[in-house]
């Protein structure tokens, strides 16, 4: 991993948004099923919101620019070469993290199994 991705994902951890802070508390510490999630992990040339290695899951919240054309183009490459790695990808929006909390991770607990 290039030490600049790094350095982003630092920084990133250091401000998250509102909704993250709000699935970080329900994720961290292994309070979900015991499984350990990390947040704003490097991932080859990406970032993602939450990974959790023993599942080789990662949790993926949006925001409104992801229904812009532009991000939509770029989510599905960067989605396609996160998949390419065997990794599973599961998204998010803002709403339903702020929102419906239970239901995301009810989602997150069948995924895992």
């Amino acid at each position: 991993m290039p030490r600049d991705i790094n350095i982003l994902a630092r920084k990133n951890r250091s401000n998250p948004t509102t909704t993250e802070s709000i699935l970080w508390e329900a994720l961290r510490g292994k309070r979900l099923k015991g499984l350990k999630f990390r947040r704003q992990h490097p991932i080859g040339r990406y970032i993602v919101d939450f990974y959790c290695p023993s599942e080789r899951l990662i949790i993926e919240i949006d925001g409104l620019v992801h229904d812009t054309e532009d991000h939509k183009d770029y989510d599905h490459v960067r989605e396609r070469e996160i998949r390419a790695q065997n990794l599973r990808m599961k998204r998010f929006s803002n709403y339903e993290v702020e929102n419906r909390l239970w239901w995301v991770l009810s989602k997150i607990d069948e995924i895992t199994g």
